[in-house]
């Protein structure tokens, strides 16, 4: 099995390593941007939730910016699937399902943890104080693997270009900004509430916020976020079981 799951995450890394630089000039810019516009402009002297805001800001942005990396690998696949076939290459060797799909969620686990340090160090650059322990890695984790399963899964299902888009218009873009990113969750009005709470990022950013705020991991939310890994997981072996077929 592993040899499968070597072979995927080798071909994703190889190919990322080209590209090094440039991914992490672009993805570095629209933190720094929040930092400053919210960070600066709007949350000096401003307190949320009991914290100075831009302690509160910087897990949101970490959160934010590993999703964006993590689920960026749908449209990776989309250009492998469309353009490359790579994927029908995959389905015709002797490799399984899981073992792609566990390949394809290591390397976008790995762009998001990438970008987490790179927002931890523009943290420190802020003087933002945050506590960073093995429950906040562990946090992350869980929050780039599902969001990996779900960029395989909206890729496998996707026909073109313009869907995807779509999908990033109408579900990531309003979940990354309704979901308590820049401001709590309890400011919404009561049916955009309701609406969050059935949204996996809502989770992420309460136990990643709450992993580096209170030091604390709350188990409760961590496996709200764990069923939904596993949801994604299966649908992303469902999708690409009907790409095969």
């Amino acid at each position: 099995m592993f040899n499968g799951f070597h072979g995927v995450l080798y071909r994703e890394l190889t190919i990322y390593s080209k590209r090094f630089k440039k991914q992490i000039l672009s993805s570095s810019i629209s933190p720094l941007l929040f930092l400053i516009a919210f960070g600066w402009g709007f949350g000096k002297g401003v307190s949320v939730e009991g914290v100075p805001y831009m302690v509160f800001l910087v897990p949101g942005l970490i959160t934010m910016a590993s999703l964006n990396q993590s689920y960026s690998i749908a449209q990776e696949i989309n250009i492998s699937r469309f353009y490359f076939h790579v994927f029908d290459e995959y389905l015709v060797s002797p490799i399984t399902h899981t073992e792609i799909i566990l390949g394809e969620a290591a390397y976008g686990i790995i762009k998001g943890l990438i970008s987490t340090v790179l927002i931890i160090l523009y943290a420190w650059l802020f003087h933002v104080t945050l506590s960073l322990s093995g429950l906040f890695v562990l946090a992350v984790l869980m929050h780039t693997f599902l969001f990996s399963c779900l960029g395989i899964t909206v890729s496998m299902i996707v026909r073109d270009h313009g869907d995807q888009a779509m999908v990033n218009n109408f579900v990531i873009t309003p979940m990354i900004f309704l979901c308590g990113t820049f401001f709590p969750v309890d400011n919404l009005p009561s049916v955009f509430k309701w609406i969050v709470q059935i949204l996996p990022l809502t989770y992420s950013i309460k136990v990643i916020r709450s992993t580096m705020i209170q030091g604390f991991m709350p188990w409760d939310l961590f496996f709200v976020l764990a069923a939904f890994g596993a949801v994604f997981f299966a649908t992303a072996r469902m999708a690409l079981s009907k790409v095969e077929a």
